[in-house]
C-alpha cells in the first residue's frame, strides 16, 4: 500500500494546483475531482504531507461549511486567511466563505 499513496497524493496535489485564483473548493471537491470518491479526510492528510516551501495552493481548500479547518488563531490559520484575501476571497462576518460566490 506504501507505494500506492505517493500516486493518491499526486493526483489530489494536481487537483489543488488546478484551483483557480481567488476561487475555493471543500476537501471533499477535491477528493471528487482526484477520483477518490467521499475521501475528505484522505484529501487532509495529502495536504498536511506538503513542504512549507510549496508552491501548490493549498490555501484554496477549505471545509463544507465554508470555514478554514485549521484551528482558529494558529498560524497557519493566519497563512490561510491572508492568502484568500490577497486574492479576493472576502470572510462574511461569521469567518465563513460564500461557496455559491467562491467556489470552483
Amino acid at each position: 500500500m506504501a507505494s500506492y499513496e505517493p500516486n493518491i497524493n499526486h493526483r489530489i496535489w494536481q487537483v489543488v494546483a488546478a484551483i483557480p485564483k481567488g476561487k475555493v473548493t471543500t476537501y471533499g471537491g477535491v477528493a471528487k475531482k482526484a477520483g477518490l470518491g467521499q475521501a475528505a479526510r484522505r484529501v487532509g492528510l495529502a495536504l498536511r504531507g506538503l513542504p512549507h516551501s510549496t508552491l501548490i495552493p493549498w490555501h484554496r481548500v477549505i471545509n463544507a461549511q465554508g470555514r478554514l479547518s485549521l484551528p482558529n488563531g494558529s498560524a497557519p490559520h493566519k497563512i490561510q486567511t491572508d492568502r484568500l484575501e490577497a486574492e479576493g476571497v472576502l470572510f462574511r462576518t461569521n469567518n465563513t466563505i460564500d461557496l455559491k460566490q467562491y467556489g470552483w
